[in-house]
């Protein structure tokens, strides 16, 4: 399983999140990657942990002012980028333009939609991972995986039935161990979360219990 922490604009510091995550993926022998505000990308990526951008523009270097470069991500140590989060949407023809923009920097992929629907559509689009995110339930602290799990069940099969290589992803409301399992269990093969480890009290005492079902 794939955990990947999206911090947002949290409050958090985040050399505390990524360091936490890099030591609790070294002694878990879990994938755990964390996703910074852009102008923290360095920072975290000289934790060791892997680093995630939380978006890139499509565009290319240029006259592009407020944009996000792939380019300029990868060169401060991202590996990957999510793109079209809920909280960041963006139209059909920006997500493919970002992928391609993402694809010239070698980042992987990972685009976010609502529903099984659209997770078909963003898997046509070539993608390493789609991840599914009932904007109603993010930050909630309820998963999509207990208030509806035909949404991930759909997921996967939506995606599979465009492109077997794309990955899913179940997010929104995950917080917890049994979280993981569960989405595991509905054929999700990682997590995206949030707000269940930037805004908790003790990061790593909460990544430490979201992978210990894995151990």
């Amino acid at each position: 399983m794939f955990v990947l922490v999206n911090l947002k604009a949290y409050p958090c510091d985040p050399v505390e999140v990524a360091t936490a995550a890099a030591d609790v993926s070294d002694d878990a022998g879990v994938r755990v990657a964390v996703a910074p505000q852009a102008a923290h990308i360095d920072a975290v990526a000289e934790t060791g942990v892997e680093t995630w951008a939380q978006h890139v523009s499509a565009v290319e270097h240029g006259s592009h002012t407020g944009s996000t470069l792939a380019e300029a991500a990868a060169d401060a140590g991202a590996v990957g980028t999510l793109l079209n989060h809920s909280e960041n949407r963006l139209k059909l023809a920006d997500i493919d333009g970002a992928l391609d923009a993402a694809d010239r920097a070698d980042l992987e992929t990972i685009v976010c939609a609502n529903n099984p629907a659209q997770i078909g559509a963003a898997a046509a689009l070539d993608p390493d991972g789609v991840a599914v995110e009932p904007p109603e339930l993010i930050g909630t602290g309820t998963p999509v995986s207990k208030a509806d799990p035909d949404i991930v069940t759909g997921a996967v099969d939506a995606a599979a039935r465009v492109n077997g290589d794309v990955d899913v992803l179940c997010g929104a409301g995950i917080s917890t161990g049994e979280d993981l399992v569960s989405a595991s269990d509905l054929g999700a093969s990682g997590v995206l979360l949030a707000s269940g480890v930037a805004k908790a009290d003790d990061p790593r005492a909460a990544l430490e219990d979201l992978v210990e079902p894995l151990l």
